[in-house]
């Protein structure tokens, strides 16, 4: 039998592939796309076989007497196929990271996925049987699958796609769409064919479309019905969710309605029911499937749609290596695929938003609420000036004694992923901004300092305001355990459950204090932003959050965004069924742009005014980022690897700026834009007994900054124990 040598890449971080002899194999079927047992040094690891060939590769630095055979072949059938080794190079390209690790990342296996953090909400349990559409959702149908009259009517002139510093950027889901992944993406889409008409699109539409409309407009039909319609054509369809785990009506609804054609993905499952759930896809047993931010990567044959539903959330994001944004990964499998990619929020993403105003993405509006109940009664109770005992105002306390008092039930929501300590005035409200950055600065107890976590600037607190003149300043803040102790003083009587990643400790704990709120077995409900995740209750009338300025001390610029948000989709969850829901917003800076815009309901204001503080401040969608940690067990290992690497890149950078290429003027350009920020102290400065700092770069090209990084990654050799991580399109830059 003739030596076979097969290239295999393994889930450790060197970007290269190693060659190892084929075991026996006696029928000679390829290898391409199985899983091998073998030996990497003294290490017993699992390979994923990329390439094979009948002579040895000539960059091979091995002679061919020393190249071990691998042990044995794991899989009966090939477990991935040359699309997913494509998609596995760009993502290894796109997010700095070896082509064995994205592989790894993509394929079911036993690691858990975390993420970079992300709230959500879910709309109205879906029917499990079709449901008459309204005009309007008929209308974003035929609009998401067909020509409307309106493109019929611009087919001429075709619709005008987002300029280029436009294209997709991080995002508080990080990155879509990058100079290089969305303008390619540009030409791809131009030649188009939509799937159910066989009609051209206009010669520069793109196929993005978003489903936009308020909490309880009926955006999950619409969804179910395109899934039919493709399904009825024999195409198959990726149908992305936050977090499976909190997302169960959406999964039942969709399990129940179309039955053994669905395929789950979850973090929930073990690895072996993962395999067989990949297995059915790749069988073409299953057609849709349903899964978190992973499921992105699923091998469906004859795909038509990827579908991502709430595609603001930062879960999409994944908070380790590699860290790739689903909405990305979706628009270059579509863009590749010439297929539509259909997203839907209620609040999406502030780029999401820029890209439907310059028509990179066709909106599709749904405006009626279907299930009756009236949107409901929010109030802004302003803590300035209160001498409040506590967290709980005194109108909340009257608020929650009335629920109680009419059996109904109260939900308490704290933002707890906050900054606590942020400097205020008491008297005027005053907040300490950094001057080069606009995020708040941060106090430091043990410095007694107040510092900016993105470019390092640092003053010693001042004694009185320095807008007013009051000597009434201080530091702000509190958690969760401390409101539920407060609440049982306040309500002896009654029942109260508290839901957040500390008080839920074992597997399904979660669902069921959710099921047991919902049976009436407590009247109030405490919890962060997970309770938030798929809240339908009958019997709520009354939603208090406790300081929705938490968040808006974040040092990060997607505070505003992230707080109008959560307000906006806390509101739509009261009074879902009874016309008399209340929600009460308690906060220090009634004023601040998104707290008095979700308020008053005006979503169109909001984005226009966060669109110009970013554009004004240089941030996405205006600008790219990538981001760079450097971890290690001691502060000053962090900080000269960090120094180190400033002092590298700013010599590629200028490097970039006088190059004599013939092609390089564009990347000039870019180069005159880009900056590098920091090196700085990460906002958490240590995590797991690991001191982090950071380094931004920041400018209107992605690729240029991806040159950069991977240009110092291979030149650079990180001293002793510091590791460097690499985000590109940065979600949270905590």
């Amino acid at each position: 039998m003739p030596k076979r040598f097969l290239q295999v890449v393994l889930n450790i971080p060197l970007n290269q592939s190693f060659t190892y002899l084929d075991c026996e194999n006696p029928d000679e079927k390829s290898r391409v796309g199985f899983r091998a047992d073998l030996k990497f040094g003294n290490r017993r690891m699992t390979g994923f076989i990329i390439n094979e060939s009948d002579t040895l590769p000539s960059d091979c630095p091995v002679e061919e007497s020393k190249i071990r055979p691998i042990l044995r072949v794991l899989d009966e059938e090939p477990l991935f196929d040359t699309e997913i080794i494509e998609l596995a190079r760009w993502v290894s390209h796109y997010y700095l990271c070896s082509v064995g690790e994205a592989i790894s990342a993509m394929l079911p296996g036993g690691k858990r996925e975390s993420d970079a953090g992300g709230f959500s909400f879910l709309e109205e349990t879906p029917d499990t049987k079709a449901r008459a559409l309204s005009e309007e959702q008929a209308k974003a149908v035929d609009g998401i699958l067909g020509i409307s009259s309106k493109q019929l009517a611009v087919e001429g002139e075709g619709l005008p796609l987002a300029p280029t510093a436009f294209a997709f950027s991080a995002t508080p889901s990080a990155g879509c769409g990058s100079g290089t992944a969305f303008t390619e993406t540009r030409s791809k889409l131009a030649s188009q064919v939509l799937p159910l008409t066989g009609r051209s699109l206009p010669s520069n539409a793109p196929n993005l479309h978003y489903l936009y409309g308020a909490t309880g407009t009926g955006k999950t039909e619409v969804f179910m019905q395109v899934c039919e319609r493709l399904l009825a054509q024999g195409k198959g369809v990726i149908y992305l969710v936050p977090e499976i785990g909190l997302t169960p009506q959406v999964t039942q609804a969709v399990l129940s309605r179309f039955g053994n054609t669905v395929a789950v993905l979850h973090s929930g499952l073990t690895p072996s029911q993962k395999l067989s759930e990949w297995r059915r896809i790749l069988n073409r047993e299953a057609r849709i499937v349903i899964g978190a931010r992973s499921a992105v990567f699923a091998p469906v044959p004859d795909l038509g749609m990827i579908i991502i539903d709430e595609e603001h959330d930062g879960s999409y994001k994944s908070g380790n290596t590699p860290r790739y944004h689903s909405r990305q990964v979706a628009m270059y499998r579509c863009a590749r695929k010439k297929i539509p990619l259909l997203m839907g929020s209620a609040t999406p993403s502030v780029e999401a938003w820029n890209m439907m105003k310059t028509g990179g993405i066709q909106k599709h509006t749904l405006t009626k609420r279907l299930a009756g109940g009236a949107m409901p009664q929010i109030k802004c109770v302003n803590l300035t000036g209160l001498s409040i005992d506590g967290a709980i105002s005194p109108v909340l306390q009257k608020e929650i004694e009335s629920t109680l008092a009419q059996k109904r039930q109260t939900i308490l929501f704290l933002n707890r992923r906050g900054f606590t300590h942020f400097f205020r005035c008491n008297s005027c409200g005053f907040e300490l901004k950094c001057k080069n950055c606009s995020v708040s600065l941060t106090f430091h107890k043990a410095e007694k300092r107040l510092r900016c976590h993105y470019c390092g600037y640092s003053v010693s607190p001042p004694q009185s305001c320095p807008e007013c003149g009051s000597l009434d300043v201080g530091y702000s803040g509190f958690g969760t355990e401390f409101i539920e102790n407060e609440v049982k003083a306040k309500f002896p009587n009654a029942r109260i459950v508290r839901v957040d990643t500390d008080s839920v400790s074992h597997k399904g704990e979660l669902s069921e204090k959710i099921e047991a709120f919902k049976k009436g077995d407590f009247d109030i409900m405490l919890g962060t932003q997970m309770v938030a995740k798929g809240l339908n209750f009958p019997n709520l009338k009354l939603v208090g959050v406790i300081l929705a300025d938490t968040g808006l001390h974040m040092p990060d610029f997607r505070a505003a965004e992230r707080t109008f948000s959560l307000i906006t989709q806390v509101a739509g969850r009261a009074g879902r069924f009874f016309p008399d829901g209340k929600v009460l917003v308690q906060t220090y800076c009634p004023d601040s742009a998104p707290i008095a815009y979700a308020v008053a309901g005006k979503t169109e204001e909001f984005y226009e005014s966060e669109i110009q503080t970013r554009e004004m401040l240089n941030f996405p969608p205006f600008a790219r980022l990538l981001r760079m940690v450097f971890r290690a067990p001691s502060e000053s290992q962090a900080v000269s690897g960090a120094n180190g690497a400033a002092s590298i890149l700013y010599q590629i950078l200028r490097g970039v700026q006088s190059s004599s290429q013939a092609n390089a003027s564009k990347m000039q350009d870019a180069a005159r834009h880009t900056e590098i920020l920091g090196p700085a102290e990460c906002p958490l400065s240590k995590i797991a007994a690991n001191y982090r700092q950071q380094i931004i770069l920041r400018g209107p090209s992605i690729s240029l900054l991806q040159y950069m990084a991977h240009t110092f990654a291979e030149n650079y050799k990180a001293p002793g124990e510091v590791y460097i991580e690499y985000d590109v399109d940065p979600v949270s830059l905590l």
